[in-house]
């Protein structure tokens, strides 16, 4: 009963954080690296909290990590999106499975052309200068948060 306390002790922090890096992205345009951080290193407790082995489980939860996070270092490189969503999807690999992960990401794109379409539209009504900043955290936090929450949904349907 510990172990079910603890894993949803951890789940409930990262669903705290992500609502904090939607409200500061949306704010300020910033994820910060102290909450990519946090997420990451929360990671290994989650890990530990699920019986993870270490081979191939955790290997594989760091394998999908890099990769996710490359992938999205180069949009970032190409000016496509921040250093802040690209770390905070890194550290998010951490915490799911790939299938999972690859599920998020699909989301994340949808939300994500949601996001950028209300922004631009609140840009051009509010007769704003220059290119609008898309706050790209917010749909990267919504789909996570989805995959947090669809476990506890799904068991009743």
């Amino acid at each position: 009963m510990t172990g079910d306390i603890f894993r949803m002790a951890l789940i409930g922090a990262l669903a705290l954080l992500l609502i904090v890096a939607s409200v500061t992205d949306l704010r300020s345009r910033i994820i910060s690296n102290r909450l990519n951080l946090t997420v990451a290193a929360l990671a290994p407790l989650w890990w530990l909290a699920c019986g993870l082995p270490l081979w191939p489980g955790i290997a594989v939860q760091l394998l999908t990590a890099l990769i996710v996070f490359i992938a999205f270092a180069v949009l970032f490189s190409l000016g496509c999106m921040g250093g802040g969503d690209v770390k905070l999807l890194g550290a998010l690999a951490l915490w799911f499975p790939w299938q999972a992960t690859l599920s998020m990401l699909m989301l994340m794109a949808v939300l994500g052309g949601v996001v950028t379409i209300v922004t631009v539209v609140h840009h051009r009504m509010t007769r704003r200068l220059g290119q609008p900043q898309i706050p790209y955290g917010i749909a990267i936090s919504f789909a996570a948060l989805w995959l947090l929450g669809e476990r506890y949904i799904n068991q009743f349907a």
